[in-house]
């Protein structure tokens, strides 16, 4: 059986730098900024890691994407369509990372399907 197993959260900050910062004293997470964007990656220990977005109209506080390890990204896809789901962005690929694509599920969550350019090294 396939795992789907969380591989990557994304939470919302004012300044995706400023709450790498408080996380990492907190918590002792790992944190570094990507160049050239607004965003803070952060790498716990045990489990996935994620990263800090810049808060917008698009992506509110208390949006929290996760990010979903999927074998196939389409059929996942399809799949959560055919159970209520509604498909809002397929197949994308994420430059140097991998590819993803989302869906709502019937409650009206964001839920992000996720495959590494290195599957056998994602969780």
């Amino acid at each position: 059986m396939i795992k789907h197993n969380v591989v990557h959260i994304e939470i919302p900050a004012k300044d995706p730098q400023i709450a790498g910062k408080f996380y990492e004293k907190l918590f002792g997470w790992m944190v570094s900024s990507v160049p050239g964007m607004n965003y803070s990656m952060w790498d716990a220990e045990e489990g996935p890691g994620g990263a800090f977005t810049e808060i917008t109209q698009e992506n509110p506080a208390g949006k929290v994407l996760l990010y979903i390890k999927s074998e196939d990204i389409e059929a996942d896809l399809k799949k959560a369509a055919s159970l209520g789901g509604k498909i809002l962005s397929h197949r994308q690929e994420i430059t140097n990372y991998g590819w993803f694509g989302l869906f709502k599920d019937p409650s009206g969550n964001t839920i992000a399907l996720y495959t590494g350019m290195n599957p056998m090294a994602d969780h």
